[in-house]
């Protein structure tokens, strides 16, 4: 999907826990190094945002998850003048251990206190509060 000129397909997973708190990641590489996340990436060829969600929380996080309904969708701006667009899907863990892997350098659980405090990539409060995901527990 990333064919058109200047426009990339990416994927995003909102990942609840039993206690409801936000599977996030801290982005070890740009865009957004040292902010915190929610896990995602770029589309690969051929891949849809659903297999693209689960195949990036896999790789960032460690937790194998099934993904849900499309929760939102975002566009934000990269380098070089591209635009991401971003899906973003409700999942759910069915196995794993968290572990920070791939361009995370760190992967947790945040709950509401928490998050407020954390240095977090540009509109992410915004979006999920517009979605209905904030605030957390």
């Amino acid at each position: 999907m990333s064919g058109r000129a200047g426009r990339v397909a990416c994927a995003g997973a909102i990942v609840l826990d039993g206690a409801g708190r936000l599977l996030l990641i801290r982005r070890g590489r740009e865009p957004g190094r040292g902010l915190w996340s929610l896990p995602g990436g770029r589309c690969e060829p051929g891949e849809d945002a659903a297999a693209a969600a689960v195949r990036e929380t896999y790789e960032e996080t460690g937790l194998e998850v099934t993904a849900g309904r499309l929760v939102g969708r975002v566009e934000r701006p990269g380098p070089g003048g591209i635009t991401y667009l971003i899906d973003d899907l409700a999942c759910t863990v069915t196995g794993g251990t968290l572990r920070a892997g791939d361009d995370a350098d760190e992967a947790r659980w945040i709950g509401a206190a928490e998050l407020a405090a954390l240095p977090v990539t540009e509109g992410l409060l915004e979006a999920l509060t517009r979605w209905g995901v904030l605030p957390l527990r």
